[in-house]
């Protein structure tokens, strides 16, 4: 006796057909992943990221002014007076440490606890998956 809802096996499902994404190819693969939707509430979330940075500094006594400014074009641009990024290179991707922290999924140091107690946003993911969507997204 067969079950008639049982699914049929599919013998060409193979080990070739696992994906593996570098870089930042998941985040602009799929963005609801990282951001929760795609629509308005998704572009308020990239702000928040990088705005989430900058609160951190502030957390961290490092800041006094965070400014949010709405550009022409809608053009978001959010600056402060914290301690920025470093801009040597890293040991470890041979880039500058603003382009790694920008470009590089995970990257930051928001994980060994050093330089921030506390910190908010995605830990390492914000500003390179803000970094990784096109231009007019959302």
């Amino acid at each position: 006796m067969t079950n008639e809802h049982t699914p049929e096996k599919n013998n060409d499902y193979m080990a070739e057909d696992i994906q593996v994404l570098g870089g930042l190819e998941a985040v602009r693969r799929r963005p609801g992943m990282y951001i929760g939707s795609t629509d308005q509430r998704g572009l308020q979330h990239l702000v928040y990221e990088i705005v989430y940075n900058s609160v951190d500094e502030a957390m961290a006594g490092c800041c006094t002014n965070i400014i949010v400014t709405i550009m022409k074009d809608n053009v978001i641009q959010v600056s402060d007076n914290g301690s920025g990024i470093p801009v040597d290179i890293h040991p470890q991707t041979h880039k500058s440490a603003l382009e790694t922290v920008m470009t590089t999924l995970h990257a930051g140091a928001k994980f060994g606890g050093k330089h921030y107690q506390v910190s908010g946003g995605l830990h390492g993911v914000g500003a390179s998956a803000v970094n990784a969507f096109p231009s007019g997204s959302g």
